[in-house]
């Protein structure tokens, strides 16, 4: 998909904002899809993107296996003699964070669009989700120059700003950084630094959302374990085929778009072997450690449908939080609905 390409893939619906002619076009293309594609697959009332343990007290349940056994309650168990949990409300007003990383890594995809075209519609999907009822939503952006710091405000108009900014961001290239004298010698993007902005000042219980590819060190996983702590996270890792297996085309350049370095190899098969393995065992790192920080973790791919994985993810967390059992029927429909996380 070349650059100012607005039109959609079908069952992929992966709008390119990569020329900025073309960015209000493709924008509302995006808008429009996410609203009538989860619309029509949730259906009935706002179903929330974490749905889960709010802060006020709601009715007790039975205790399934799996159930957070800190959520117990006692005096119900002792009276019934039959173990119970106290279910929680969310809050009426979620406020959502996005901590976004637009590395130069994420200016690059092989099938449907660029990754940050996929972070860009996750984050459209997230505002979708969790809009409603005077929630708000903001985002700190890392772009390998900084941090740039969007407010969290609610409403329709807002996201869309959000969601422009996101698309807008500069792209930063290893020669910028190397001249530019006041940026760093890569144009990684600091997860951590936003992370950390995050959390200081303190805030509200909320939800936090971190969307990135993680490629590259897990320097992030303290400070995301420390925004755990109080908030619900979900961690969206944004992937490209690429990312993971390297085709079988001979002679080629490999470059790293965040540092310049380049290197022509022969494509053998070995070589793939070796890249396959060393990239897997980076994603079992990077799960570990956002098991380890308590994050949930969503994977959204550039060659599948990611609005289907969003479904899929939404829908098994709520069945996760009402107890429901892993053969129940995969129905969302509108007495499933449940209230976002607080």
């Amino acid at each position: 998909m070349g650059p100012g390409t607005a039109h959609l893939v079908p069952g992929h619906d992966l709008p390119s904002t990569a020329d900025p002619a073309a960015l209000d076009a493709a924008l509302t293309t995006l808008e429009l899809v996410v609203r009538r594609r989860l619309d029509g697959v949730l259906q009935g009332n706002h179903l929330g993107l974490l749905p889960g343990p709010g802060s006020e007290p709601g009715d007790a349940r039975t205790y399934f296996p799996g159930d957070d056994v800190r959520r117990m309650d006692w005096s119900v168990t002792a009276r019934t003699t039959e173990a119970h949990i106290r279910q929680t409300v969310a809050d009426r007003e979620l406020e959502t964070w996005l901590a976004v990383d637009l590395s130069a890594s994420l200016d690059f995809g092989t099938v449907h669009g660029e990754k940050r075209d996929l972070v860009v519609a996750a984050a459209a999907a997230v505002g979708h989700l969790t809009s409603g009822g005077g929630n708000r939503i903001g985002a700190v952006v890392a772009d390998g120059a900084g941090t740039t710091r969007v407010p969290a405000r609610s409403g329709r108009a807002h996201l869309r700003h959000l969601l422009r900014t996101l698309a807008s961001s500069p792209r930063r290239s290893p020669a910028e950084a190397t001249d530019g004298g006041d940026l760093p010698d890569t144009v990684r993007g600091d997860v951590a630094a936003a992370l950390d902005q995050l959390r200081r000042p303190a805030r509200r219980r909320g939800l936090v959302v971190v969307l990135s590819d993680f490629i590259g060190p897990l320097d992030w996983e303290r400070s995301l374990r420390a925004l755990a702590g109080r908030h619900e996270v979900l961690a969206v890792e944004v992937l490209d085929p690429r990312d993971l297996e390297l085709p079988a085309v001979g002679a080629v350049t490999l470059v790293d778009p965040e540092t310049g370095a380049s290197a022509e190899v022969q494509t053998t098969r070995g070589l793939r072997a070796a890249f396959a393995d060393a990239a897997a065992a980076h994603r079992t790192q990077v799960a570990a450690a956002l098991r380890r920080s308590g994050a949930a973790q969503l994977t959204l791919r550039t060659d599948r449908d990611w609005i289907a994985d969003v479904v899929r993810f939404v829908v098994a967390r709520k069945r996760g939080w009402t107890g429901a059992r892993a053969d129940a029927p995969r129905s969302a429909g509108p007495g499933a609905a449940v209230a976002g996380a607080s």
